[in-house]
């Protein structure tokens, strides 16, 4: 069988195309999935601009953030059957022998490979996924909110997992993006304060992440870091994808408190990091998920606690897959999807 699918096919800008491509072939303890409904990521738009910091194995179908039905099983499948609604991580390619990965942290295991990168991804009709990525869909929880269980998720790693954040904590959020807004959210359900930077051209998204309850600023939020006692915020989550807001996540945060960088940047910094030694401050990085923050993840989806629907500007079938992409390049909407 052929489908369509969104193939990234060369590293010069621009180099994403519609093309045909046969149905994959599962093995043994693989399934095959038909995809429901798939998130464009900010790193599916730096792969179509050709300025990403990763290695990409060209050609490759791009698409991260997914979920669907499975329609077959391998031979050493258990425990899932046909018809069932799933959503899969993004770790399609792991060492299991890693002492990472025997530590439940795969996500960092350094030969990992992701799809839309590493193997083919989701944006097409069907996807070969392992078996070992699968998470149950809750029957309540429609797959153009569980694709986004990925997005969620890398929040969750960046807040919860990697930030000490108190109840009354105040957070500074640089990046109004999917990541920088799910992140705000996840503060919020921690008890924090919270207040999230853009630039001019990000108007329209902050106001989006006002239906957050937070505080949202243009460029600046040093008087509202500053106003409570003098010093800063607790915790300045960076999920900017360049690498100088660095430097203003330095002025922001308060000696002793904490910075936590998810957003990628390639270009290198410029600047002193004396500050972080000064303030006495620490800086964490933060990057992707696993399985027990899915468990958790889809469970905040499907009792409602943390909504998604407000960050999703439009829902586009597979052929439209360029206007979808166009949509959130130009910051017009938050979080584009593709119906293969």
């Amino acid at each position: 069988m052929q489908s369509a699918a969104v193939v990234n096919y060369a590293p010069e800008k621009g180099s994403v195309e519609l093309r045909t491509i046969s149905q994959p072939k599962i093995g043994e303890e693989d399934v095959l999935l038909e995809v429901a409904s798939v998130g464009v990521c900010g790193s599916d738009l730096h792969q179509w601009t050709a300025d990403h910091s990763w290695p990409v194995n060209y050609p490759v179908v791009l698409g991260h953030e997914f979920g669907g039905t499975i329609t077959a099983l391998g031979k050493a499948v258990k425990k899932w059957k046909e018809g069932d609604r799933v959503v899969s991580e993004t770790a399609a390619v792991i060492d299991l022998n890693n002492p990472l990965s025997r530590q439940g942290f795969y996500n960092l295991d350094p030969t990992r490979k992701g799809f839309g990168y590493g193997v083919d991804g989701a944006m097409t009709r069907f996807v070969r996924v392992p078996a070992r990525c699968l998470h149950r869909v809750p029957d309540q929880l429609e797959f153009e909110a569980a694709c986004l269980t990925e997005p969620c998720a890398v929040a969750y790693n960046a807040v919860v997992e990697n930030s000490d954040i108190k109840p009354g904590d105040r957070v500074v959020v640089i990046g109004p993006g999917t990541i920088g807004i799910l992140c705000a959210a996840l503060a919020g359900l921690c008890g924090a304060d919270v207040a999230i930077i853009g630039l001019e051209s990000d108007k329209h998204r902050l106001k989006i992440a006002s239906q957050y309850g937070c505080s949202t600023f243009v460029e600046g939020a040093s008087e509202w870091a500053f106003e409570r006692d003098g010093l800063g915020a607790d915790c300045v989550i960076d999920a900017a994808g360049v690498s100088e807001t660095l430097k203003l996540a330095l002025e922001l945060v308060r000696p002793r408190g904490q910075i936590t960088k998810v957003g990628w940047g390639p270009d290198p910094l410029g600047f002193s990091l004396d500050p972080l030694v000064q303030k006495n401050v620490r800086l964490q990085g933060s990057f992707s998920h696993n399985w027990p923050i899915w468990e958790k993840v889809l469970a905040l989806l499907a009792n409602g606690k943390l909504d998604v629907k407000p960050i999703v500007g439009g829902v586009w079938q597979l052929e439209d897959w360029e206007k979808a992409f166009n949509e959130m390049h130009s910051r017009e909407v938050v979080k584009s999807i593709l119906r293969p």
